[in-house]
């Protein structure tokens, strides 16, 4: 039986690339955003209670690295692409928080807004009081093939 250990720590991390096909631009968006030598493990969007946020570090390659995380790619030149995450930090410190996820051909500012109000959303729905939401995002303009990506790590 697998035993996971509950993360402590989070960091935040965000970035944009083009490349030759979309794998390629996914690739290089997450170098770009310093998660791309590792083997991602996609979450939902619970953060732990009491997990705090540190500065980004970097990650031991090839490590298991769990994130939840928003991307875009397209191919469409000229078109504009945006992604962002937001969490959602409750007063009590001993529940649990939220992070959304959210992309669209939209410019950044249009997108990070939805995102909160999907966090405000999410915490209503849950009878929980918000204390802060904190976000990040990333947007690109399409040339050949670009990706814009932004995700939440989860780290002990």
């Amino acid at each position: 039986m697998a035993v996971f250990k509950m993360p402590t720590k989070y960091f935040l991390v965000s970035g944009t690339a083009e490349g030759i096909t979309e794998l390629n631009s996914f690739d290089n968006a997450l170098i770009n955003a310093g998660v791309g030598d590792t083997n991602l493990v996609r979450l939902s969007s619970i953060l732990p209670p009491r997990c705090r946020e540190i500065d980004p570090i970097k990650l031991p390659e090839g490590s298991l690295v769990p994130i939840a995380y928003s991307k875009i790619t397209s191919s469409t030149p000229g078109e504009v692409i945006s992604a962002a995450v937001a969490i959602g930090i409750p007063e009590d410190e001993n529940l649990a928080g939220l992070i959304m996820e959210y992309a669209a051909r939209e410019p950044l500012e249009v997108v990070e807004r939805k995102v909160k109000e999907m966090v405000r959303e999410g915490f209503s729905f849950r009878g929980k009081k918000l204390k802060e939401i904190k976000s990040i995002g990333a947007t690109i303009e399409v040339k050949r093939i670009a990706t814009a990506f932004a995700g939440v790590v989860l780290w002990d």
